[in-house]
């Protein structure tokens, strides 16, 4: 792997890069101090979203959700336990499609919850319906 790893600060959205060996010891956001590589699931914005699915170097599994949405709050703490599963493969992130829905329309997303699976840049693959943390995790496995 390469050298350096760039990460957006899913909290600022400030653009921060460490070297790779320090992946596991916690990097902290330059601008904001929060942790970048953390086993919580972070809320995006729209801008954090499209910086963070396009600029970063370890693959953003996001779950597109809204609070009306039954089998999405169900399915959080799914989510959040995958999260803390794959903590230093993938990084984990949710958005309110109620509260961000151009990025609903841009997607093409028809039914919540979804999750949507980054890397470099792209999107690598999706995965619909309410799951359980090991369907979340074998997901991520399968596609990384």
């Amino acid at each position: 792997m390469q050298d350096g790893i760039r990460l957006t600060c899913l909290s600022c959205g400030q653009a921060n890069r460490f070297p790779f060996t320090k992946l596991k010891a916690g990097p902290k956001c330059a601008k904001c101090g929060v942790m970048l590589v953390g086993d919580d699931v972070a809320a995006l914005n729209d801008l954090r979203h499209d910086k963070a699915v396009r600029a970063d170097d370890l693959p953003l599994i996001v779950d597109y959700w809204a609070p009306w949405c039954g089998p999405c709050r169900t399915m959080a703490p799914e989510f959040a336990a995958a999260a803390k599963a794959l903590r230093f493969l993938a990084r984990f992130a949710k958005i309110d499609t109620e509260q961000f829905p151009a990025i609903s329309q841009r997607l093409q997303i028809r039914g919540i919850p979804l999750l949507i699976l980054y890397a470099q840049g792209k999107e690598i693959a999706r995965l619909s319906g309410a799951r359980p943390a090991s369907d979340i995790e074998a997901f991520v496995r399968q596609h990384l």
